[in-house]
């Protein structure tokens, strides 16, 4: 019987690119590393059309969150029914993160706080004051601050707490 390490372990599919964007992402976020990578053999060539000993997949973490990341092919796309979600504590942190996921990536794709990488994979970089400002969906001052939202792509705290205070 193995050992269950984590329960869930969310999998990309990349075409070729899975080492390059996990290395992409390890070199950004905190406390993360490469954990393990596994290659195409000759088994299954026929179906897969890899060469032997390319990369198959790469097994990483971002601050103890691990991933898989996987060569599957062209076949599949990465779009915005899934995001990662970033609960940034300031706006310096904020702008780390969406400085460095954005470069490469689609800037017609940026809207409220939502950015898509140069792998297109979507993320989302919100500041945890801004959660606060909306738990009260109803409020004239939770209602500013969700109309001010709506006006940017990378959120600017300063200009929320602005418009929740009135």
């Amino acid at each position: 019987m193995s050992k269950r390490i984590h329960t869930i372990v969310p999998c990309l599919w990349f075409d070729d690119q899975a080492e390059a964007a996990a290395n992409f992402y390890v070199g950004i976020f905190p406390n993360s590393k490469i954990t393990t990578m596994s290659r195409y053999g000759d088994a299954g060539r026929d179906v897969h059309g890899r060469e032997p000993g390319s990369v198959l997949t790469v097994d990483f973490e971002l601050d103890g969150q691990r991933f898989t990341a996987l060569n599957g092919g062209p076949i599949f796309k990465f779009n915005e029914a899934l995001s990662f979600q970033i609960h940034c504590d300031d706006q310096q942190e904020l702008d780390y993160y969406w400085d460095r996921l954005s470069a490469g990536g689609d800037p017609n794709a940026q809207q409220c706080g939502w950015l898509k990488d140069r792998y297109g994979l979507s993320w989302q970089v919100v500041p945890i004051v801004m959660l606060e400002m909306l738990e009260d969906s109803l409020s004239e001052r939770s209602q500013r601050a969700f109309a001010a939202m709506m006006q940017m792509k990378k959120l600017d705290i300063a200009a929320l707490r602005k418009a929740y205070d009135g």
